[in-house]
């Protein structure tokens, strides 16, 4: 086990810390839940840049972090929407673009034996994401419809991201064929 997947490792753990603190009965319960989604993200980039810079990437960490990812920002999103700071739709088109994601990915996977690392588009995505929901929790009181257009924003440009993948996959197969 290498240390970027060990941050992955990490991240995933995070996951239920972010819950149990997210719904704390305290008062600075989303601040500290915040705290916690900024840590995981930290080891996002920590372990991204340790497995580049340091050639330690490997299949496992190709898959670990992307899912840590995934599920912490699922899980996020799941509880501000519960609280009512985003609309639940936002669950929705979040679940669906991740499902579609998933099983673009897993498709790849079959026929590359790899999956595609994150480009420019998905990383300014998951930046845009982590900065929305970032907001969201630790500015309570934010108006409905602000926070519905901040919600919006970010998941317009994950989808974004979603159309970019497909459009390198469809690419690849065609060089593949020719």
């Amino acid at each position: 086990m290498n240390l970027p997947n060990f941050l992955s490792l990490l991240r995933l753990a995070l996951v239920p810390v972010f819950v149990g603190v997210f719904f704390q009965p305290e008062q600075n319960s989303h601040k500290w839940a915040a705290l916690v989604y900024a840590i995981a993200s930290v080891t996002d980039v920590m372990d991204g840049f340790i497995a580049r810079r340091y050639h330690m990437t490997t299949r496992l960490g190709r898959i670990l972090d992307p899912l840590a990812d995934k599920l912490m920002a699922f899980t996020v999103l799941i509880c501000i929407s519960v609280t009512g700071i985003v609309p639940y739709w936002a669950v929705v088109i979040f679940f669906l673009k991740e499902a579609a994601m998933g099983i673009g990915a897993m498709t790849i996977y079959q026929k590359m034996d790899d999956v595609m690392p994150a480009d420019i588009l998905g990383k300014a995505a998951t930046a845009v994401f982590f900065a929305v929901c970032i907001t969201l929790m630790l500015f309570g009181g934010i108006p409905e419809l602000t926070a519905t257009f901040m919600i919006s924003g970010a998941l317009g440009l994950t989808i974004a991201a979603l159309f970019n993948y497909f459009r390198k996959y469809n690419r690849y197969l065609h060089r593949k064929k020719s």
